[in-house]
């Protein structure tokens, strides 16, 4: 039987149950159970490969504005022109209250504005993909030798053009779905190449 196996589990912790896989799968096992559809773990990484292909489409196309207080800018200016808003977060990040309250309400903005979100974990792959190296302390380096703030990168869609990229539609696909199982900001794992 599944569940006395569970809290075993539960009631005697080791390195094995503290490992992120293994809590995805208890995770899944559980919602499966109790009749929720869960994204396998194959399509997660299927959408950080669209979301990578996304990222990197769209930089030489000038479509990409980084950092947090630039893309409230841009929000404030033209929230129509956004296809997709990524915030990103390493572990370190959790304890920056100033960080979070930035988030709340990046979050609330683009749900208001029906731009989808996704929050992305690995800042130091973000910057890779942008570009920007994979140096420390939230991605590489702006031109006055500045680190980037990766922790918000907005996707817009070009003027002269209607963008459509098979890998904007998975990942909007797939935000679309998240929020119809109640999860309005769906987190991928960009994986270290």
């Amino acid at each position: 039987m599944w569940l006395p196996a569970y809290f075993q589990v539960v009631h005697q912790p080791s390195a094995e149950v503290k490992s992120p896989v293994f809590l995805r799968k208890v995770w899944t096992c559980l919602m499966e159970r109790s009749g929720v559809n869960v994204p396998s773990l194959h399509r997660m990484d299927s959408v950080a490969k669209a979301l990578e292909e996304v990222l990197t489409s769209a930089l030489p196309q000038g479509c990409i504005t980084v950092g947090v207080y630039e893309a409230a800018k841009s929000l404030n200016v033209d929230p129509d022109n956004v296809v997709l808003c990524i915030l990103a977060t390493d572990d370190e990040d959790v304890k920056d209250v100033a960080l979070q309250i930035h988030f709340t309400l990046i979050q609330a903005f683009c749900c208001e504005n029906d731009i989808n979100i996704l929050r992305v974990n690995n800042t130091r792959r973000l910057a890779e993909i942008l570009g920007g190296g994979g140096g420390g302390g939230g991605g590489g380096k702006q031109s006055g030798g500045e680190p980037l703030d990766l922790h918000c990168v907005l996707v817009t869609s070009p003027h002269s053009t209607s963008w459509k990229d098979p890998a904007l539609t998975k990942v909007n696909r797939f935000c679309r779905e998240s929020r119809c199982m109640d999860q309005w900001v769906p987190i991928i794992n960009l994986p270290e190449r």
